[in-house]
């Protein structure tokens, strides 16, 4: 029996130029799973206001953390999918790993047609989102159905929804953490900072908010550390519409009138570093903190390919394919 996995992450433009920023933006915002009001009212939004001007403005930021090999987020998906695939092939059965992204490229759809033509008789999408979210997880799971609306003879497919409280992915995010005290010391915080949401999804159902709440805690617990001193936060709102709280942000300009001059600061739901990690966490909140009279500011990187990371990865694929085995 031959299995194809396919491994999705959020997505990325082909360069750090306003030219495909903008390309990738007017994909990722024209997602209705994204954006939550009327089309049309949004249409003239988006190209109106928002792509003449902020693709210049997001390209000098990705123009920051942009490697030699491309676009971080890209290319550690890439590294993710092939060491899923070395460990997958020590295994009996037959895996073949496959990374796509949901806005840009490679998309869902390509890698969706690179397995089919194996042929796969079982697929197995596995989102890198821990926390669901009808906008990530949800949105995956669209592009997937639409990809495979013209394919006559449809493989078995499971879709995993998400892991936050996965014992194998709270182990590794502890050990991270700990490692990271062990090397470089302890601040006097740690901060989560998961990726924010307008408090109107979750008024309307979405359980994201609770995940990243459950995620924070179960780590917590792990660490030799007092609930006091941890604090969760939300990064990345956009628009001025209420967002998922505290934001991260405000949290650290208040910190160090408060007598909190050092923080760790993790992101739980990022299996990759991104835009968001490597340059708003790591560069532009790193200024707000020291602005505001902060002195020590680590950023702990997010699993990458860490051996725990991938070890998570195969399990949660076993795990799916044992019920067909």
């Amino acid at each position: 029996m031959t299995f194809g996995v396919l491994l999705t992450n959020l997505g990325t433009p082909t360069a750090p130029t306003a030219k495909a920023v903008r390309r990738y933006l007017a994909e990722f915002l024209s997602d209705p799973r994204v954006i939550e009001i009327p089309q049309w009212i949004w249409w003239w939004i988006l190209h109106g206001a928002i792509l003449p001007f902020r693709p210049r403005q997001t390209a000098k930021l990705y123009q920051k953390i942009w490697q030699t090999d491309g676009s971080p987020l890209l290319t550690t998906t890439q590294q993710q999918a092939q060491l899923l695939q070395q460990q997958l092939d020590l295994t009996e059965h037959s895996f073949h790993v496959v990374p796509a992204m949901r806005y840009g490229e490679p998309s869902i759809a390509h890698g969706l047609q690179q397995l089919l033509q194996q042929p796969v008789q079982q697929l197995i999408v596995l989102p890198l989102y821990p926390q669901y979210s009808a906008t990530t997880t949800a949105s995956t799971f669209d592009a997937v159905s639409q990809a495979l609306r013209q394919t006559r003879h449809l493989p078995q497919l499971h879709f995993i929804q998400g892991y936050a409280s996965q014992t194998a992915y709270i182990d590794a995010l502890t050990a991270s953490i700990e490692h990271h005290w062990h090397t470089q010391g302890r601040q006097q915080k740690l901060i989560f900072s998961f990726h924010g949401l307008p408090q109107r999804f979750v008024d309307a159902g979405d359980p994201y908010y609770q995940q990243c709440q459950q995620t924070a805690a179960q780590v917590t617990a792990r660490l030799p550390i007092a609930a006091d001193d941890c604090l969760v936060t939300f990064q990345s709102r956009f628009g001025s519409a209420p967002w998922l709280q505290p934001y991260f942000d405000k949290t650290l300009e208040t910190l160090p009138s408060r007598g909190i001059t050092g923080v760790d600061v993790i992101c739980p739901g990022f299996a990759a570093d991104c835009l968001e990690t490597l340059e708003e966490v790591t560069i532009t909140n790193r200024h707000i903190f020291q602005n505001a009279g902060g002195q020590h500011y680590h950023y702990i990187p997010a699993l990458n390919t860490q051996p725990s990371h991938i070890k998570m990865m195969k399990q949660l694929v076993l795990r799916q394919a044992q019920n067909w085995i």
